[in-house]
């Protein structure tokens, strides 16, 4: 039988290692090829003309609702089963009215995965009957994830969550820097008071960036939030009146919050 060509687009690192190790593992499947932003993901899939796509959601440079709507208009049809941390019903109908082939929430089962890709290319769409929501989150339901990946997926995803309330896009620079801001807070709350001689270090060391061109990239991702108006958006998610659409907070104040509240939820 011939392999399923497949090409993985996912930003973490982790999570694309232990994707391709499971994938290249199984006979059915040939890994043709990574991208670790949606703008890579579109290169890709001109060039290898994959006929299966794994796809993240939140991913620098180009989401994967961009790339979904690139797939609609470009002529080819590989079938697309979307990974995401996004748990929410808005995202998962938004995803397969898109063209998604199908919904994983994360953490998911790696052989629930590789039944359901073998279930798509065989015209057996899971997600596809009535309900969608359902199914997708039965097999979520029924994952058996490591317990590590669990909690980190989880943080990434309620920090995702906030960002997407808030108003910061995934494309610019300052996304990326202030969510492992956030996870540094969390694990060591008393860095935000050694932000400039610890945090943004390192954080600068791990994107092999500079530690100013971090701050100035998490202040500018502040102010498109402030910019775009989402003030009681702000205000309705931390269950308090924060401020008011003249105040804007230091980035120090905002990763500060966003961490506090998340500790406190049990983070």
């Amino acid at each position: 039988m011939e392999k399923i060509k497949i090409i993985i687009v996912e930003d973490n690192a982790q999570m694309l290692g232990m994707l391709e190790n499971f994938l290249t593992g199984e006979s059915e499947f040939e890994v043709a090829g990574t991208a670790r932003d949606g703008v890579a993901a579109i290169k890709l899939i001109e060039t290898v003309k994959p006929a299966f796509v794994l796809l993240d959601i939140v991913m620098p440079e180009l989401d994967g609702f961009g790339v979904l709507e690139w797939l609609s208009s470009s002529g080819l049809n590989p079938r697309v089963m979307v990974l995401s941390a996004l748990s929410q019903e808005t995202f998962i109908h938004r995803a397969l009215n898109s063209g998604a082939d199908y919904y994983m929430i994360k953490p998911f089962d790696f052989k629930t995965l590789k039944a359901r890709i073998l279930e798509v290319c065989s015209g057996r769409e899971p997600a596809r009957r009535s309900p969608a929501v359902e199914t997708v989150m039965r097999d979520y339901r029924a994952g058996a994830p490591v317990a590590k990946f669990s909690r980190t997926r989880s943080l990434e995803e309620k920090i995702t969550n906030i960002f997407i309330t808030v108003g910061i896009p995934a494309h610019i620079k300052g996304y990326q820097f202030l969510r492992e801001a956030i996870k540094m807070a969390i694990d060591n709350p008393e860095i935000i008071n050694c932000i400039t001689k610890k945090l943004y270090p390192g954080i600068a060391e791990k994107f092999e960036t500079s530690a100013s061109k971090v701050e100035r990239a998490i202040r500018h991702a502040i102010e498109v939030a402030w910019n775009r108006g989402k003030i009681e958006n702000i205000n309705s998610l931390f269950g308090v009146r924060v401020y008011s659409g003249n105040e804007k907070p230091t980035n120090g104040e905002f990763i500060a919050l966003v961490a506090d509240k998340m500790l406190i939820e049990g983070a």
